[in-house]
Order: C-alpha cells, then sequence, then structure tokens
C-alpha cells in the first residue's frame, strides 16, 4: 500500500491535482481520504458561533480520528469516514465505509502539519499558487458551495485564510517530497506523479 498526502493552500488547485491522479491510476485501486471530512462537530454551539470557526487551524481538526482510520486503513481494515457539512458545521450522524485500496491519498490543507499522520505517508506532495489565483478560487467557490457573500468571504480571507496559511500551511512545504507550481494547470508534474505512483503499484504487482 502507497500513502500519499497531498497538501497547499486553500484554493490551490489540490482537489483537481488528485482528480487529475486518480484518473490517470487503475479503476479501483485508489481512495481518497479528504481531511474535511475529519473537522470536529461543532452542533453545539450555536449556528453564529460555528459561522465563525477558524477551518484554516489545525485544532479544527480531529487529527487523532484521521491517523487511527489511516493506519487502519494500513493495516487492511475498513473505516468509517465521518460526513461532515459546511453549510451546517456538523457532522452526520451517518459514516461512509472506505474499504482498503493499494493507494491512499489524503488531502487537505493542513495534512501536513500532523507529525503523526506525515509518519504514515510514504509520498508528501505541495501542491502551490499564486495568492491571487487562490483568492479568485476562494471567492468562487464560497459563493457557490457555501453561500457565503463576497464581503463575507474577503472578510474571512484576511482575518482568517491568509494569516493561518503564512504562520501553519505554507511552512509545510518543507516536508514535501515533490512541489507541484501552478496547481492542477500543472500536467507535466501530475504526469510525474501519477507514473510514480504507478511504477510503485507495478513493484507490488497490481
Amino acid at each position: 500500500m502507497l500513502v500519499v498526502g497531498i497538501a497547499g493552500g486553500t484554493g490551490s488547485g489540490k482537489t483537481t491535482v488528485v482528480n487529475r491522479i486518480v484518473s490517470l491510476l487503475p479503476k479501483g485501486e485508489v481512495v481518497v481520504i479528504p481531511q474535511d471530512s475529519y473537522y470536529l462537530d461543532s452542533s453545539h454551539l450555536p449556528i453564529e458561533e460555528r459561522q465563525e470557526i477558524n477551518f484554516d487551524h489545525p485544532a479544527s481538526i480531529e487529527f487523532e480520528l484521521l491517523v487511527e482510520h489511516v493506519r487502519k486503513l494500513k493495516e487492511g481494515h475498513t473505516i468509517e469516514q465521518p460526513i461532515y457539512s459546511y453549510l451546517t458545521c456538523t457532522r452526520a450522524k451517518e459514516t461512509f465505509p472506505i474499504a482498503p485500496r493499494h493507494v491512499i491519498i489524503i488531502e487537505g490543507i493542513l495534512v501536513l502539519t500532523n507529525p503523526d499522520l506525515r509518519d504514515l505517508m510514504d509520498v508528501k506532495v505541495f501542491v502551490d499558487a499564486d495568492p491571487d489565483d487562490r483568492l479568485s478560487r476562494v471567492i468562487l467557490r464560497d459563493i457557490v458551495e457555501r453561500g457565503r457573500s463576497v464581503n463575507k468571504v474577503l472578510e474571512r480571507y484576511e482575518k482568517t485564510v491568509k494569516p493561518m496559511y503564512l504562520q501553519f500551511i505554507e511552512p509545510t512545504k518543507r516536508y514535501a517530497d515533490i512541489i507541484v507550481p501552478q496547481g492542477g494547470n500543472n500536467l507535466v508534474a501530475i504526469n510525474i506523479l501519477a507514473s510514480l505512483i504507478e511504477k510503485t503499484l507495478r513493484s507490488h504487482g497490481v
């Protein structure tokens, strides 16, 4: 089993990179574990307080559960992945079963900040992108997917997204084995990464 961690700032193109890698690999051999599924449940907080949650701080993630789940997958066990809603900032009562695969991709802005999680990764990737490009993607995504106004998105960017990126996310570049500039537009880097994973799979007889 090969465990790949893919990190980078909000709006850097991580999901595009992951999707393109998955499309280049043998079908059914890859499972993606999104960090976003492991945000702490906030159902005990009033809705006004939930809207002020700092999703870009490592303390917002239940890393212990994420690490436990990756370890279980590596041991060959199926896990019950949480289902998290950004709209309500809560976890659903239901979970999503994830079976082990030959390749596990752990994707999220903060996945390289946790030492225990990093230790479980065979390949660590940082997706880099220009700050202006990241901001424009964040604005589009948060308006369409999370129902936020432009003013609210910009306020959140200045208040939490930008400072948290500089404090916690950008410094994790030093842990990366591969840095992918230009995010999902860098087809050369994506193809190299997919080839590396494919080569590993072939060496294990997959």
